[in-house]
């Protein structure tokens, strides 16, 4: 086996092989290459001390060479440090490459910078941009309102929507189209007189809703709106009278009801004074036989005249028994009067 001389001592052959491979791995490892050559003949000119400097700064050199590679080769000069700096910011190079190839194929105007700020915004932008190609149908979901007339009427719309890529960053998105829809279609079935104009004429509803702008500040633009589906719901009005009906009743029931416990209440008092009266004459019929001795007494009556006021109070009695009154209630008073 051979040996090597090295710092004044021999060390073995493979373990020189193994020193040296490891030295080259390394050395490929932060000096890559194969990266260069592979940019080198794509016609990117990027030198090998920038691709170490990528390695130090943490950045992948593969991403950044290849997806150079990809726009330079679309016919889009853009350099490894705007991607590199984009990546740096925290955001994907890979997108903002496969937005700008795909917008510059669909001659649309988008600048790198641009396609930056919405990828770092939180946007997908690859799909913006096919959007933007191809617009996109969104289905609303199931849009009840009550017509003029009382009856209700259910509405589903399409609503067929292209991205605006200038108002992409800091645009509303998809809900917002959607509520605003629903809000307009409420509108128009509500301001109809009666829930047949909306069945005979769905359109009316669409261009109404359309003639609202409702894509204003959203990153949409709205192409057209389309009533997919009209229905007759319940009759909201009838709902409405009956509950009204059934509340005046329940109104009424209660005012009866206060007025029943009043007149009770005012029965129970004209019987307390009934009741009180009868205890007065009861008291009055207990001082009769001690005024009429004081009469007879001082003469004012006679005895004859005392005989024929027992007579009368004995026929009235007997008249009374015969009738089946009480005489108690009812000629007590007429005695004492005579």
């Amino acid at each position: 086996m051979f040996d090597f001389l090295f710092y004044g001592g021999y060390i073995p052959f493979f373990i020189f092989i193994v020193i040296v491979l490891a030295l080259v791995l390394l050395f490929f490892r932060f000096f890559p290459i194969g990266l260069w050559v592979t940019a080198l003949f794509s016609g990117v000119r990027i030198s090998i001390i920038t691709l170490l400097t990528m390695r130090l700064r943490r950045v992948n050199p593969s991403l950044i060479v290849l997806n150079q590679i990809k726009l330079w080769k679309a016919g889009l000069q853009i350099t490894s440090n705007e991607l590199e700096a984009h990546y740096l910011a925290g955001g994907n190079p890979t997108a903002v490459a496969d937005a700008l190839i795909a917008a510059d194929k669909a001659s649309l105007d988008l600048s790198f910078e641009r396609a930056a700020a919405i990828d770092l915004a939180g946007r997908d932008l690859v799909d913006a941009i096919r959007t933007s190609v191809s617009p996109r149908v969104i289905a609303t979901p199931l849009i009840a309102a009550v017509a003029k007339d009382g009856i209700q009427v259910k509405a589903t719309a399409r609503v067929t929507v292209r991205t605006n890529i200038n108002r992409l960053v800091g645009g509303a998105g998809e809900e917002t189209i959607i509520a605003r829809v629903g809000e307009g279609i409420v509108t128009t079935i509500g301001s109809a007189s009666s829930h047949k104009e909306v069945l005979e004429n769905p359109d009316r509803i669409s261009q109404v809703v359309l003639s609202k702008g409702l894509d204003s500040g959203t990153a949409f633009e709205i192409l057209s709106i389309d009533i997919a589906d009209v229905d007759v719901g319940s009759n909201i009005g009838a709902v409405l009278q009956i509950d009204q009906a059934e509340a005046d009743k329940k109104i009424a029931q209660a005012k009866a009801e206060e007025r029943r416990v009043m007149a009770i209440a005012r029965e129970q008092e004209m019987k307390a004074q009934v009741e009180e009266m009868k205890a007065k004459v009861v008291e009055a019929e207990s001082k009769l036989p001690l005024a009429i001795a004081n009469a007879l007494e001082k003469g004012n009556i006679g005895v004859l005249d005392y005989y024929n006021m027992k007579n009368i109070m004995a026929d009235t009695e007997m008249r009374y028994s015969i009738s089946g009154l009480d005489s108690t209630s009812k000629g007590d008073n007429s005695i004492t009067d005579k």
